[in-house]
């Protein structure tokens, strides 16, 4: 388990780690003074380095980084999110069983690819003039 699996995601890192990876990508979205933060991030670090290499992992503190978190709709910290090809395809938000929290990432990792080939590119420019 080390932190060193897990990237630090900012508002200015946000697109190049996560919208424009080739793997299947894990966020966790936390606060510093959140006591089920506290209590999830072992597990997000144990799962990040067991997924090496097959899953992105990245974390982004929900206070600092308002775009993703306007972006995505986050509300409550801890929010995981899931990313295949850029694209959100599932989260679950609180303090969650871990196990809950592992078989969603192997879901990620098992059928990353085609829940990318099924599903709609987001454009967050449409409508806009």
């Amino acid at each position: 388990m080390s932190e060193e699996d897990v990237i630090e995601l900012t508002d200015r890192n946000w697109e190049e780690i996560v919208e424009s990876a080739d793997l299947p990508v894990a966020v966790m979205f936390y606060d510093l003074n959140c006591p089920h933060c506290r209590a999830m991030m072992p597990y997000f670090l144990q799962l990040a380095g067991e997924f090496r290499g097959r899953v992105v992992f990245g974390r982004t503190n929900a206070r600092n980084n308002p775009y993703a978190i306007n972006r995505y709709g986050v509300m409550a910290v801890p929010t995981f999110k899931f990313f295949c090809g850029g694209r959100p395809v599932q989260d679950i938000v609180g303090q969650v069983d871990p196990g809950l929290l592992r078989r969603i990432v192997e879901d990620a990792f098992q059928y990353g690819q085609t829940c990318v080939s099924r599903s709609t590119p987001i454009s967050f420019t449409a409508g806009y003039v």
